[in-house]
């Protein structure tokens, strides 16, 4: 699966842009502020619906206009000449709208599953460095790209808790002796979806992490100019200790043992006025050698560690059969000469390959493919691209603009 051609209107910096991509590797050249990474947040942002840089929908939007439009031709594979066209309408403050092949789609969030990314950027080191949160998010990201259905499961548990800490809240304020009946036979029932919920999607996270963490143990030591083990575990607040030696936790039981959390944590809940269980408290601990990475990792380790987990992911959705798209965002330039050379090395199979970079030379130069130059605005195919068949294609603007 790739990516062969990208239109924007009015997405961030650039009035329109017409961008021809290919398979295997695509570079944009530009220093900082040129609009480079703009590009490749437009795919990552039609295959997932978010972004690695915002977390609302404003600032995607050209300044002086309200609304903006993405959209990526992207064919199933190199031998597949199957094509679907997705297109997003972002309309800040009001709905977004989808289309696939121009047939409008009732939700956004049928657009995913169609195109698949994995993404690694600075700001990823949040996954090493930052709060539990970031790590649950990076988790839930690999969860929905491998089962988009998961966004569904996601936003209901999302919804549910919600009312359910509203609920608690009142009942915080009304104390004890006030708290009516109803209320409380209403938190039973949010208790309950909650639970129900919560196992499926607590049961994606845990599949999930045990699938990936032998794929990321593998690129760490392929990236890692040092020999140490990576490991992750995941902690809840309810015991996963399987009923049998044989079998995990089925899904009904971890239903069963968050709904009993739940009630025996309620005393609390009800004075502190929020959830005090589930996937929403979940952390995941990653460890470098006997270490836990956070706090003690090096920078140098921490870039390791968030590489490899991306790494990770991206072989993760290889095996469940589908090509992702592999979106590097200034990655290079933060890593020494030999993890360059072996990153380079890690993503030569990939099927399609974004990367931006500040300066050319940081990128390995057997990363050959198609190279775009990115300077005020315009988007343009350099003297040095390489077609995916190693033939040298001449310089011609790709169509944007940020004017």
């Amino acid at each position: 699966m790739y990516v062969e051609h990208l239109s924007l209107v009015d997405f961030r910096s650039y009035r329109s842009a017409e961008v021809p991509l290919q398979a295997g590797v695509n570079l944009f050249i530009g220093q900082n502020g040129q609009g480079k990474t703009n590009l490749v947040e437009a795919v990552e942002y039609l295959s997932t619906l978010s972004s690695h840089r915002v977390s609302s929908d404003g600032p995607l939007v050209r300044q002086g206009t309200e609304q903006a439009i993405a959209r990526a031709r992207v064919r199933a594979s190199r031998d597949d000449g199957r094509v679907l066209l997705l297109e997003l309408e972002i309309n800040p403050g009001r709905t977004n709208r989808a289309r696939i092949n121009k047939n409008p789609q009732p939700r956004t969030r049928d657009l995913l599953g169609v195109l698949r990314t994995i993404t690694f950027s600075p700001e990823d080191l949040a996954i090493i460095k930052g709060d539990p949160a970031d790590r649950r998010r990076f988790i839930d990201t690999v969860v929905v790209t491998r089962w988009p259905r998961m966004a569904g499961v996601k936003a209901d548990y999302d919804r549910i808790l919600k009312q359910r800490n509203m609920l608690l809240k009142q009942l915080a304020q009304q104390g004890p002796r006030g708290q009516d009946e109803d209320a409380l036979f209403t938190l039973e029932v949010f208790t309950e979806q909650l639970s129900q919920v919560g196992a499926e999607l607590l049961a994606a996270r845990l599949d999930t992490l045990s699938d990936l963490m032998p794929h990321t143990t593998a690129a760490y030591a392929e990236i890692a100019p040092v020999n140490n083990s990576v490991h992750a575990s995941y902690r809840t607040g309810i015991d996963l200790a399987p009923g049998t030696e044989s079998e995990p936790v089925g899904r009904d039981e971890l239903a069963r043992r968050l709904a009993l959390a739940m009630t025996e944590r309620r005393r609390d809940e009800l004075a502190r006025g929020v959830s005090l269980v589930g996937p929403h408290r979940d952390e995941i601990v990653l460890s470098i050698g006997e270490l836990p990475a956070k706090g003690y990792a090096s920078h140098g380790e921490c870039w390791s560690l968030g590489l490899s987990l991306k790494l990770g992911a991206f072989q993760l959705v290889r095996d469940d059969g589908v090509e992702p798209v592999l979106i590097l965002d200034d990655v290079f330039a933060e890593l020494d000469s030999t993890r360059r050379e072996r990153l380079a090395g890690a993503i030569e199979g990939a099927e399609q390959v974004l990367v931006t970079a500040a300066v050319g030379a940081d990128v390995p130069e057997r990363l050959v493919g198609r190279r775009f130059r990115v300077a005020a605005g315009e988007v343009e195919l350099s003297t040095e691209t390489v077609d995916s068949l190693g033939t040298t294609l001449p310089a011609h603007s790709g169509g944007g603009s940020a004017q």
